[in-house]
Parts: structure tokens; sequence; C-alpha cells
């Protein structure tokens, strides 16, 4: 029994993926695959599907990732000094954060969501990797935009070396909100005629087009930004979706493995 997941191309010697509900050891609402330990699953089931994907991916424990998320914009990098922290200091560390990124090749980056929006990014020339999770309140606040500023700050990326999947999540018109979602999205200067739509008596907003608006915005080509077709509140019997399952149920992991042990040397332009 391993997990199924839906692998996705971003690169030579890139595994990136999110999970579906298929091929683990959970049961009911986080049935079958969940690792996410925030939800209310069991920690034997998760231990136990947290194994399966490690062995799925040729990794140890340890070099499989993922942050409690708070839908914030905070981002932490994976390097060296985080790699040599305790199991109690790495969670510590990990708290309250929405993004990673690494350029530690063997290290599976990923973020947890159940209708909220996964992004991946990858700088194909310095092999840096990044996961977001981008929810509502996280699209509002420009987590991916930040994220890409950050792998330009720390790594020297370049947006047009950027290759970029926006995973499973809700869409347009699942995702009916308040007037004060709406709102939000307004006074950030959102392209409100673009982004949402009336049907007929709730707004509804599309997460998928906002964060690929951001992507773009942050200058990485068009023909370098994947987005996923899957609705996970249309599709909740393959993904995990909170709207139809509710909160205490499973979470999907989108995730970033670079499997190359060695950096390709980049020669900087004068």
């Amino acid at each position: 029994m391993l997990p199924k997941l839906q692998y996705y191309h971003l690169g030579e010697g890139v595994k990136a993926f999110s999970s579906t509900r298929r091929g683990g050891y959970s049961e009911g609402n986080y049935g079958e695959f969940n690792i996410n330990r925030y939800c209310g699953d069991s920690t034997e089931a998760i231990r136990q599907n947290r194994q399966l994907l490690c062995q799925l991916l040729q990794i140890d424990d340890d070099q499989l990732l993922m942050p409690h998320q708070v839908h914030q914009t905070k981002i932490v990098t994976v390097d060296g000094i985080f790699l040599k922290l305790s199991a109690l200091e790495r969670k510590q560390r990990l708290e309250g954060v929405d993004a990673l990124m690494t350029d530690v090749p063997g290290i599976c980056i990923g973020v947890s969501t159940a209708d909220c929006i996964p992004v991946l990014l990858f700088d194909k020339v310095h092999r840096v990797s990044c996961a977001i999770h981008a929810g509502w309140r996280g699209t509002v606040k420009r987590i991916v935009e930040k994220a890409v500023m950050a792998m330009t700050s720390v790594y020297g990326s370049r947006p047009s070396d950027i290759v970029a999947q926006i995973g499973p999540g809700i869409h347009l018109e699942s995702f009916e909100v308040g007037d004060e979602v709406y709102d939000a999205f307004a006074s950030e200067g959102f392209q409100m005629e673009t982004i949402s739509r009336r049907f007929p008596q709730k707004w509804h907003i599309d997460l998928p087009l906002c964060n690929r608006q951001q992507l773009l915005a942050s200058g990485i080509p068009a023909n370098q930004i994947s987005v996923s077709p899957v609705c996970t509140y249309q599709h909740s019997d393959t993904y995990f979706s909170a709207r139809r399952l509710g909160i205490n149920s499973g979470r999907i992991f989108t995730g970033i493995l670079n499997c190359l042990v060695e950096k390709t040397d980049v020669v900087s332009e004068v």
C-alpha cells in the first residue's frame, strides 16, 4: 500500500506532487492518506502514512518537513543550520509558518491544504524549492509575491528562472464568500472584475487566479506557471475538502523534493 500522488513536472531531478486521499492508514474523514498532525487524526495513522510517503520518496522521516500553518505570511529557510536543530527545535521553528524554501538536496518541503491553495516554486538555475500555503487570508496578504521576493533576497533567484505550480484547491464556482472577504480583496487592490463573480446572492472568489496574478506580477513568465484543474470541493472523493468534510478531516500534502545530490554550478553574470 503506497499513497497515490498527483505529480507535476517542475524540472529535472525534482519530485513535485500533491497527495490524494488514496493509499494510507487513516480512516473516516481522514481516510486514507493524511500526514497533518494538527487536524485531529490518529497519531499512529499519521506515523504510518509518513513512513509510506518517505518510502515512496526514498528519504528518511527527518527529511520530510511541513510547518504548522496559521494563514499568515511567515517564510522559513531550511538550511544547514535548521537541519542541525533537534526535533523539538525544528517543531518550534516551524510553528506559525506558511511557506518553506530550501536549496538543500534531499529535503522534501511541503504544505498542507484542504480547499486552500498550495503553490510550489522551483528556481531551475539555483535549484531552490519553495512550498507555499495560500488560503484566502494569505492570498490577500500576497504571500506568493513575498515568497518570490524571499527567494530573490536569500538565494539570488530571478523570477524568469522560476517555474510555478498552483495545486488543487477550491475554485471560483465553489468558493462562496461573505461581503467582508470580497471587501478585503478589493481594499488590497485586486482586480475584482477578473477574480470575482456573483452567483446570484453571494460573491465568489477565484483563488487560483489570484495567485496566478501574483506570480505574473512577480515577473514569472506565463508559460512557466501551471494551474491544477482540480477543485477540491467538487472532487472531495479524491482530494480533501474542509468545506465538504468539515475541519475535522484530512489534508492534502503538496511537496517538492530536489533529488539531485549536487547543485549545478552557476556562473554569475557581470
